[in-house]
């Protein structure tokens, strides 16, 4: 019989999973968002640092399940799950939005806040 070892694979499925969660947590604190924008009036930094809180947060969130289900290296695991969610985002944005839009130093600012995020939730779980 042949037995097959997963250490030291990527387990993708679980990774595909985890971001999927980060993502719909996203949409859910962006719609709740939306609603207190039209109820309240938020202003435009409020909206902005608010954005910028889900992000991070759903990042935090997709490497705090990576770190839980992988027993080692689990920083690793949460900066590779925060990194994926900012890349899946800044590809979206780009599909989505106007290619000149997006300014460089905030791309790198995002993706070391989405990053950052992930390899904190990793080292939390």
């Amino acid at each position: 019989m042949r037995q097959t070892s997963t250490e030291g694979k990527i387990p993708v499925y679980f990774l595909i999973k985890t971001i999927l969660f980060s993502y719909l947590l996203t949409g859910v604190f962006l719609l709740l968002l939306a609603f207190l924008l039209y109820r309240f009036g938020l202003g435009e930094k409020t909206v902005a640092i608010s954005v910028i809180a889900i992000y991070v947060g759903a990042s935090l969130c997709a490497g705090f399940l990576a770190g839980k289900k992988m027993k080692s290296g689990r920083f690793l695991w949460g900066l590779l799950a925060g990194s994926t969610y900012f890349c899946i985002l800044l590809l979206l944005s780009l599909w989505l939005g106007e290619p000149g839009s997006l300014a460089g130093s905030r791309v790198f600012t995002g993706f070391l806040l989405c990053a950052g995020g992930g390899m904190l939730g990793g080292m939390l779980s």
